[in-house]
């Protein structure tokens, strides 16, 4: 399994002294996560991996560049490695494994056998003893590529075993640590065993958006946005985004990062996917967002974890700057990638308040360019009003259907962002029997609170917004009760928008949904609801069974 980059050789004294401790085999998972890196190593593209939990045992298949008789017998030496060589090379790492203790560390801790072979050699089988010398050859019959069986593992260390998790643990172990290599390595056909018995299967793609389907249940390829951005020859940027009007989740479980074909954590990273999606989720909901970098060698220190989960990465600021305009690319609406999400969705709509209200449509310059010329609009032609609620949309794909409402607080809350603007008004709102918390809340968000009398206090500034509103009262009391300066804007944005059961005229319309498309985040409202649904002319022609012959259709 070890590359066919060069002979396996044991690394200088200086060279290991640098190296972060050990390899962690500290379980079934750490031992296949080991193998399964060597066989990526070789350049595989198909690992089999069956596992025997109950007899502490596993077994690793691949059809990589293999080994011949001489690397075969170094393979389970200590710091023996074809990885890497010297100092230099342990700053400029392009492979997964590269310490050289793996396979020393399985003889000590397990009965260990290899059979390898090159493509162009006879293959041969090696067992080895517990100071990982092959105490064994002999030649076997085997295809290309390399086979390693580890069994009685901690047989001679049962303290160790006794103290791990539990067997139905150590499972779940296994089939996430697979899963997340899988998907930095999509090229790759994995099949699992478990007991004998198939177990799960991963099929390859061209990204990791056409694995995660076959990995997280309800998420199909449809939900899923992929991109990659390239940063210079040498490095790039590769995201897969759960679009958030249709998949997301209840904890932070699926924000993940990937440097160099690895999962690491890096909570820098993590929180900038996070933030990343601020405000277009609903209350308590995570992304399902995968970020997957390509760093020159030079930039990343991965000696900082034994088992390489964590890492040195230089310049993290810019990069958390890159992968947030990543994010937002990602996000925007793009007639190329935007999938058709017709029938699933439809219940997923949530209606927002029908209260009337009054409405003038603002057509004001700054409002229109709040969010620049970030894309092109997808030539959206407004067709109709249903129901004083939603905008029929006429697409050279098909046709889109837009809740009026939310697109317009979409709209605002991101003008708002960008233009966080107070003006004075004349004569002033009263308002009475506020709370300390109150006032100090209003004073926070920045209006001019005067007292006024007895337990009556006069608002001089307000956010332009409300400022023409005769509700204006009643708005500065919700902003009142609480909520950081982002909740105020969504607050101010929801009751400025249009509300449902406001007819509208074609040119209003068309507004609407030109500003909708320019803002930054427009498949969500403020507050996680989807914003449009989508109805691709493919699947009318398929539910109106066009592709049907006419003769055919009457029985002739």
């Amino acid at each position: 399994m070890p590359t066919g980059l060069g002979s396996i050789q044991t690394l200088p004294p200086d060279v290991v002294h640098l190296i972060a401790a050990g390899e962690v085999i500290d379980s079934l998972a750490a031992v296949l996560r080991e193998l399964v890196e060597n066989a990526l190593d070789a350049g595989a593209t198909r690992i089999s991996v069956s596992v025997w939990p109950q007899l502490w045992r596993v077994r690793v298949a691949d059809n990589g560049s293999g080994m011949d008789l001489q690397n075969l017998q170094q393979a389970a030496t200590a710091h023996s490695t074809s990885k890497i060589h010297n100092v230099y090379d342990l700053w400029n790492i392009t492979s997964l494994g590269f310490r050289g203790e793996a396979l020393h560390s399985l003889a000590q801790l397990s009965q260990l056998e290899i059979k390898s072979r090159v493509a162009e050699g006879e293959g041969w089988c090696a067992t080895y003893n517990s100071q990982g010398e092959a105490v064994q050859v002999q030649p076997t019959a085997i295809a290309p590529g390399t086979i390693v069986t580890v069994c009685d593992l901690f047989e001679r260390w049962q303290p160790r075993r006794q103290g791990l998790p539990s067997v139905p643990q150590q499972v779940r172990a296994i089939q996430q640590m697979i899963q997340h290599i899988a998907l930095c390595h999509p090229h790759v056909l994995w099949q699992v065993e478990q007991d004998d018995r198939p177990w799960f299967k991963i099929t390859p793609g061209q990204s990791a958006q056409q694995i995660l389907p076959q990995i997280l249940r309800g998420v199909k390829s449809g939900d899923l946005e992929a991109l990659t951005l390239s940063v210079s020859d040498a490095e790039s940027i590769s995201l897969v985004l759960g679009l958030p009007d249709r998949c997301h989740r209840q904890r932070p479980d699926w924000v993940k990062v990937a440097v160099n074909g690895r999962f690491v954590r890096s909570p820098e990273l993590e929180q900038t996917l996070i933030a990343g999606f601020a405000r277009t989720l609903p209350r308590d909901r995570y992304p399902v967002c995968l970020l997957h970098l390509q760093i020159s060698p030079e930039q990343i220190n991965w000696n900082r974890h034994p088992a390489k989960a964590e890492i040195y990465l230089k310049n993290i600021k810019q990069w958390q700057e890159r992968v947030s305009e990543a994010i937002g690319q990602g996000l925007q609406l793009n007639p190329e990638t935007t999938p058709d999400a017709a029938q699933h969705r439809v219940t997923q709509l949530l209606k927002a308040s029908e209260a009337t209200g009054a409405y003038h449509l603002n057509s004001n310059p700054e409002e229109n360019s709040q969010s620049g010329s970030r894309v092109q609009p997808l030539h959206l032609r407004a067709v109709a009003q249903v129901s004083q609620m939603y905008i029929i949309a006429e697409h050279s794909n098909g046709l889109w259907l837009v809740e009026q409402h939310i697109a317009h607080e979409r709209i605002l809350y991101e003008q708002l962002c960008d233009r966080w603007q107070l003006v004075p008004i004349e004569p002033p709102i009263v308002l009475n029997q506020l709370t300390p918390a109150q006032l100090e809340q209003l004073n926070r968000l920045g209006l001019d609170v005067q007292p006024f009398g007895s337990e009556l206090w006069a608002v001089r500034t307000v956010p332009e917004l409300l400022a023409q509103r005769d509700d204006c009262a009643d708005a500065l009391i919700e902003l009142s009760l609480g909520g950081d300066l982002q909740q105020a804007q969504v607050a101010t944005a929801c009751r400025s928008a249009i509300r449902n059961g406001t007819p509208l005229t074609l040119p209003q319309m068309q507004d609407i949904l030109d500003r909708w498309q320019r803002t930054r985040n427009p498949r969500t409202c403020p507050h996680g609801r989807p914003i449009y649904l989508s109805l691709k002319e493919s699947s009318l022609a398929r539910f109106f069974r066009r592709h049907w012959v006419i003769g055919k259709s009457h029985g002739i």
